[in-house]
C-alpha cells in the first residue's frame, strides 16, 4: 500500500520559454502559487493571456479521492487571484489541459487516457465553458498528448498508455490536415523509447528553427526531471531527435524538490511545476482509509 506521495506546486516564470531552455531555469525569478490543502495539489500549468489577465489551467488532484479535474485561475498582471473555478470535470480522471489557439478558435486537450480516448475540447464564451468538439482516434490510447502546428499540418505527440513502461518510456507521433482529423499515425511508432525523454511535458515550441519538445525524465521517479528533446527530423516518414541534459530546478523550488515535469509556454511567461515528496504516516492513512470504504461497499 503506497505510502509516498507526490506534491506538486505550480509557479509562473516572467521569461520566454525559448530563453529558458538555452540559458537555464536555475537563476529564474518564479512567482510560487500558494500551497494547497494538505494531501491535494495543483500540477500541470498551461495558459491563455486575455489582456493583462492570465488564464491558467491545472489539474487539482486529492489524493483522498484519485480524482483530477481541470482548474481554471485567472491572475491579474501582478498574479494576484481574481477567480477560480472548475473548467472542467468528467467522470474520469483529468490532467495536464494543453490550450491552444487554432482554426479560429481556442482548444483543451488534456489527459484523460483512463476514459479510453483522447477528447478534444472547445471553448465557449470566455474559456469558462468547455464543450467535447470531437474524439482522436489513433494507434494506441494516448498519454499526455501535446500538439504542434509544423509544415502547414498539426502534429501530436505523446505517450502510449499500453503499459506502465509505455507511458513513461515511448514518444508516439500523428498528423493531420485539420484539427478534428483524421489522424495518421506515424510509421515509425513509437519513433523514440527512452525513460529520460520520451514523455512529453510542455509546449513544443521553435528555436533557431528546431522545434524543442520539453519531456520528462523518468529515470529515478516519474516526472523527475525535464529536459529538452531536440527534433532534427519531423515528416510522414522519418523522426530524428537528440535529448538534452535535464533542466536545473529554479534556486527557489522548495530545498526538498525531487522533480520538474511541465514547462509550458504562455507567451512572455513560461509556466512550471516541481513536486517534493510526503513520505509520512499521514499518507498511509489515507490509503488505509480508502480501502476500508471500499471494502465497506
Amino acid at each position: 500500500m503506497p505510502r509516498r506521495k507526490d506534491i506538486w506546486r505550480c509557479g509562473i516564470v516572467r521569461t520566454p520559454t525559448s530563453q529558458l531552455i538555452v540559458s537555464g531555469s536555475a537563476n529564474a525569478q518564479v512567482h510560487w502559487l500558494d500551497e494547497e490543502p494538505a494531501f491535494t495539489f495543483l500540477a500541470d500549468p498551461f495558459g491563455m493571456m486575455r489582456g493583462p489577465d492570465l488564464h491558467l489551467f491545472v489539474e487539482q488532484y486529492d489524493y483522498r479521492t484519485r480524482h483530477g479535474r481541470i482548474e481554471r485561475l485567472v491572475l491579474d498582471a501582478q498574479f494576484n487571484l481574481v477567480n477560480r473555478s472548475v473548467a472542467l470535470a468528467e467522470p474520469w480522471h483529468l490532467s495536464y489541459p494543453f490550450v491552444f489557439e487554432g482554426e479560429g478558435a481556442t482548444w483543451m486537450l488534456p489527459e484523460a487516457h483512463r476514459s479510453g480516448t483522447l477528447t478534444l475540447y472547445r471553448a465557449h464564451g470566455d474559456m469558462e465553458d468547455w464543450r467535447a468538439e470531437c474524439t482522436i482516434a489513433l494507434d494506441c490510447v494516448p498519454v499526455d498528448a501535446s500538439i504542434l502546428r509544423h509544415g502547414g499540418r498539426w502534429w501530436l505527440l505523446y505517450a502510449s498508455a499500453h503499459s506502465r513502461e509505455s507511458k513513461v518510456a515511448e514518444l508516439h507521433v500523428a498528423w493531420a490536415d485539420t484539427l478534428t482529423g483524421p489522424w495518421t499515425p506515424h510509421p515509425g511508432n513509437p519513433v523514440r523509447r527512452d525513460r529520460q525523454s520520451a514523455r512529453p511535458g510542455g509546449t513544443p515550441i521553435i528555436i533557431d528553427g528546431r522545434i524543442v519538445l520539453p519531456v520528462q525524465d523518468c529515470t529515478l521517479t516519474y516526472g523527475g526531471a525535464t529536459r529538452p528533446l531536440w527534433i532534427d527530423t519531423l515528416d510522414e516518414g522519418h523522426f530524428s531527435a537528440t535529448a538534452g541534459d535535464p533542466l536545473p530546478y529554479p534556486a527557489t523550488a522548495p530545498n526538498n524538490c525531487e522533480g520538474m515535469h511541465t514547462f509550458s509556454a504562455c507567451g512572455p511567461l513560461t509556466l512550471i511545476d516541481v513536486k517534493t515528496i510526503d513520505r509520512s504516516l499521514a499518507g498511509l492513512r489515507i490509503e488505509l482509509g480508502r480501502a476500508l470504504r471500499r471494502a465497506s461497499r
